[in-house]
């Protein structure tokens, strides 16, 4: 017990000391925020020193929150104008069809029949042989097969892979 009070008592004197140094230093540099003060009067007063120019008068920074909710503000109107703004019905960003302008009233009286036209996709057999044998070696990598067969699968896949690019291509 004895030993920490005698600790406390040598660190409040080492704390006195340090703060005693810090103010002596003050003291001889003066403050950086004040001007100084001349101990001694000048010899010539006969000169008027020229008054310090004013400092620019700035316009006081705006707060941090204003800024939010400027922020939060533009993101509401934001929001609000693409619900309120019409949609496609079909949702894509292709622009709607158009028609000619008839020049026949009869054309008017029965407007002709949309053509709708449809695509088949078609694939070429290379590719679907490549797709199977693409799905025949990842089976086999997932079962940890890894011997002869996944060997000969992989490579007539790469065989069948690059007979799809062939055909696939214009």
């Amino acid at each position: 017990m004895a030993t920490d009070r005698d600790e406390q008592q040598r660190q409040q004197r080492e704390l006195e000391e340090i703060r005693r140094s810090f103010a002596e230093m003050g003291a001889r540099m003066g403050s950086l925020f004040e001007p100084t003060e001349l101990d001694e009067e000048p010899e010539r007063p006969s000169r008027p020193r020229p008054a310090a120019p004013a400092p620019p008068v700035a316009a006081p920074a705006r707060p941090r929150w204003i800024w939010a909710g400027a922020l939060a503000l533009l993101f509401v109107a934001g929001t609000a104008f693409g619900w309120i703004l019409p949609k496609d019905a079909g949702g894509s960003d292709a622009p709607p069809a158009t028609q000619a302008p008839s020049t026949t009233v009869k054309a008017k009286a029965n407007p002709p029949p949309s053509t709708v036209t449809k695509t088949v996709p078609s694939v070429p057999e290379e590719c679907l042989e490549a797709a199977e044998l693409a799905d025949e070696v990842i089976s086999r990598l997932n079962r940890g097969q890894r011997d002869n067969t996944l060997a000969l699968d992989l490579r007539d896949y790469s065989v069948a892979s690059q007979a799809c690019r062939r055909e696939a291509s214009p």
